[in-house]
């Protein structure tokens, strides 16, 4: 395989299905998995992160051509170590068999039904280049958790990451448990049309549908984390200053590149300047240089660059107002670097891309509004977000919002931050995606719900009137159960 790899960089369908039978025939020799072997793959997953920091913070530098490694260490180390973290608190707990009540009176005649999570078995786990090492080992992870065994395929944008990433699974985990492959499109769709347990891919919309339709072949059951166009809402209330400035983090992180960035905003008309202006001075505060600042991520590549100021040419073609907010004044036009600064858009409609597209980059689109109906109309016309931002201290306000709206999940006067809490189930609704992980819910999703019923030594369909031949007692059982 690595030598297929290193020449033709695509990994063919009969390699990757030999990976996974080896790790299917494992996993069934294996049964059942202890929560001994759970936690071992876990803690070697959270080991390997930790023990290898700058060698991953480097390489994913290089493949952004510059990204901060503290942010890395933030955005996708710590998001690892802390999944693992929260299995080892409660991976026991969450293994427990549940019971359920019996009909009655099949509990008072000793019937018992429990549900017992089992494993599915081989977990695919396409991952994006925008968090590399989250992306694709919280994931792993959750995988883990529920039993399973694990096979990611990295993304080709970020191929130093993914060349370390593969050689650290090779010496922390043997392949019948946990392989990384490397490879471009074609590796992709090949990946996508393997008979996975469970296949979960973190990504665009447009491949998405691709990767949803060779599942369907196989009928794979999917978890799809895909992106939109988060809305940001300013209340009429918000207090602008402490808005703008975690609106500001949340954009300029990873330079826009979040598939839960703050992807335009939505403000009274009477603080459309204010907010602007709350933007400008909060970025330059974070952010006082661009170029040379090492806590500003580069966009990951000259074709994203491009496509990020077409979108931008595009608003500003059609009518749209921008404000380039370029703290230190700094040249970009003289710089080799694929950095860009933050472009604020206002005047926006929707005829613009940047209206009609995620977004994905340091571009941010103004919206104003005159009442809050006015912001839930907007919202409910357009696809279910990924994420959803309000800013306001009005309860009734606040429910209005959340429910009234419907999206994958919510951060109440800040940004993102619901992704970083381990119970809250991290997915998307429909075009942002379908299933969720981490914590229990990334249990259950990852995990196959067994119903056991066992019944009574008593004869119970003699009793109940369900054994023919059908008679007086099969009569009086349906009109009793016929009763509402």
């Amino acid at each position: 395989m690595e030598a297929l790899e290193a020449a033709a960089g695509e990994v063919s369908k009969e390699e990757i299905l030999k990976l996974f039978q080896a790790q299917r025939d494992a996993f069934h020799a294996e049964l059942p998995v202890s929560y001994e072997a759970r936690m071992d793959r876990i803690n070697r997953t959270a080991r390997m992160i930790v023990e290898n920091k700058d060698a991953l913070c480097d390489a994913v530098s290089s493949d952004f051509g510059h990204r901060s490694s503290v942010q890395t260490v933030m955005t996708d180390l710590m998001s690892v170590v802390g999944h693992a973290k929260d299995h080892k608190k409660n991976l026991k707990k969450w293994m427990r068999p549940e019971k359920r009540k019996m009909d009655f009176p099949l509990g008072l005649l000793g019937a018992s039904g429990q549900v017992e999570y089992q494993p599915k078995g081989v977990v695919g786990v396409i991952a994006p280049w925008n968090f590399p090492i989250n992306l694709a080992f919280d994931p792993a992870i959750g995988a883990f958790g529920a039993g399973n065994r694990v096979i990611i395929k990295f993304s080709e944008f970020c191929p130093e990451t993914g060349e370390l990433v593969k050689k650290l699974v090779a010496d922390y985990f043997a392949p019948e448990e946990m392989t990384v492959i490397t490879g471009g499109p074609e590796t992709g769709k090949s990946f996508s049309e393997i008979p996975w347990d469970h296949l979960i891919f973190t990504g665009g919309g447009g491949i998405a549908k691709h990767v949803m339709a060779a599942a369907a072949q196989n009928l794979t059951p999917v978890t799809l984390e895909l992106g939109g166009k988060s809305p940001t809402i300013l209340g009429p209330d918000a207090d602008v200053q402490k808005a703008t400035q975690r609106i500001a983090m949340g954009k300029m992180m990873n330079a826009g590149q979040i598939c839960l960035a703050p992807d335009y905003l939505l403000v009274p008309q009477d603080k459309e300047e204010a907010v602007v202006e709350g933007i400008k001075s909060n970025v330059a505060e974070q952010y006082p240089t661009l170029i040379a600042n090492d806590d500003y991520t580069s966009v990951i590549n000259g074709r994203h660059k491009e496509r990020l100021q077409g979108l931008i040419d595009d608003a500003v073609a059609k009518g749209a107002k921008q404000t380039i907010v370029n703290p230190g004044e700094e040249d970009f036009s003289n710089t080799n670097s694929n950095k860009m600064p933050l472009t604020v858009l206002q005047n926006v409609n929707e005829d613009m891309r940047v209206m009609q597209e995620e977004i994905f980059g340091p571009v941010l689109p103004v919206k104003t509004y005159r009442n809050l109906d006015e912001v839930v109309d907007y919202v409910n016309d357009h696809d279910r977000p990924l994420g959803l931002y309000y800013f306001g201290e009005s309860e009734n306000d606040k429910r209005k919002i959340l429910d009234r709206t419907i999206s994958g999940g919510v951060t109440v006067n800040d940004v993102i931050f619901h992704i970083a809490q381990h119970d809250l189930p991290f997915g998307g609704v429909g075009p942002s995606g379908m299933g969720a992980y981490t914590g229990p819910d990334g249990f259950k999703e990852f995990s196959h719900a067994k119903a056991v019923y066992r019944q009574p030594k008593i004869n119970i369909a003699k009793i109940a009137g369900f054994l023919p031949p059908y008679g007086a007692g099969t009569e009086k059982t349906m009109k009793q159960q016929m009763k509402l």
